[in-house]
């Protein structure tokens, strides 16, 4: 692991002598693509360099240990070498995945959809939990996230919101959120007390560029409308909303959150490149498995995680077996042990 770091780290400190030279500027295609490669590798960069400081503090309280007779000095150098031994093992685990073969949509921006689906009222309601718990964890992230499309339920939620998040390695960590997910609970509009069960439905997109997907004027039909949702004033008094329909695949979007019906055409027309992009890949993989006779379901529909708030706490993925009592830290957007143990497991 340590070889393919230092390879890494060799490339990244090239990359910075090459950004610093002053003929680099005048040649605006290779500055971009330099300065791309090197935000692709500054987090694992990053992590290497606590990893490589976490193993020399590590040296340094060892020898401290062997030097000392003192009974605080003895006592602190074991605490230290306790806490970088578990230090040096997470980010051992981290980097391990970070070296992870890429998937040629990491470094993509994605597109997310949300809808409630079997419950109703509190499924719509858990959509907007999910929806909060997407948006705090691109914060944790320093994403920017553009709402789409967004249709609130009468009960709070939303019935489907569709959001843009974009920033480093988007689609990376993001990719295997797609699914059902289920919550139990007691919702906040039961008066008797009763435990139901809901879903909603997540799908992550990476955004599609040009050259991924290509789309026929005949192919398509284009709707306007009068906006019916929030988006500041004047967006309800024109026929600003965008529906776009591709014949060949039934698919249909839907952008009303700009005031322009300019962007709204825009923005539905990347939705639905992306849909299409998401659609031939699934196909992709569906025929690879076959080939392969693989098991695994790919669906986006089946269900991958489960949110038990009642009789007890515990949020379990269902693909990884990995689980925590914390469910409102989860909520909260804290889904790192998700994320990591789904990359840990790509292969």
């Amino acid at each position: 692991m340590e070889d393919r770091l230092e390879i890494i780290l060799e490339r990244y400190n090239h990359l910075s002598e090459e950004l610093l030279k002053e003929e680099i500027y005048t040649d605006f295609n290779k500055m971009k693509t330099l300065s791309k490669e090197k935000t692709s590798l500054e987090e694992t960069i990053e992590k290497y360099k606590e990893y490589k400081q976490a193993k020399e503090d590590l040296e340094t309280a060892k020898e401290m240990l062997k030097e000392t007779t003192d009974e605080d000095t003895i006592n602190f150098a074991n605490e230290e070498i306790t806490e970088l031994t578990k230090k040096i093992e997470d980010l051992t685990e981290k980097l391990t995945i970070m070296l992870l073969p890429k998937d040629p949509n990491d470094g993509k921006n994605v597109i997310v959809e949300i809808r409630g689906a079997a419950g109703g009222d509190e499924a719509n309601i858990f959509a907007g939990d999910l929806y909060r718990m997407y948006t705090k964890y691109a914060e944790k992230e320093n994403w920017k996230i553009e709402i789409i499309n967004e249709s609130h339920s009468d009960n709070g939620g939303f019935t489907i919101v569709e959001f843009m998040l974009k920033g480093d390695n988007v689609y990376s960590k993001l990719k295997y959120e797609s699914g059902s997910h289920r919550v139990q609970r007691v919702p906040v509009t039961e008066s008797q007390g009763r435990i139901h069960t809901s879903t909603a439905t997540v799908l992550v997109m990476p955004e599609a560029e040009e050259v991924d997907v290509e789309i026929k004027e005949s192919d398509i039909k284009i709707d306007v409308f009068r906006s019916s949702g929030a988006g500041g004033q004047s967006v309800n008094t024109t026929d600003s909303a965008v529906r776009i329909t591709h014949l060949p695949s039934k698919i249909v979007v839907t952008c009303q959150n700009e005031r322009s019906q300019i962007q709204n055409k825009e923005h539905a027309l990347q939705v639905l490149k992306s849909k299409l992009l998401l659609l031939e890949e699934e196909k992709q993989a569906r025929e690879l498995n076959s080939i392969k006779g693989g098991q695994q379901n790919i669906e986006f529909g089946s269900q991958i995680r489960s949110y038990v708030m009642h009789p007890y706490s515990m949020v379990k993925d269902h693909r990884t077996n990995v689980e925590t009592s914390n469910v409102s830290k989860v909520l909260d957007g804290d889904i790192d042990m998700f994320i990591e143990a789904s990359l840990k497991g790509e292969k």
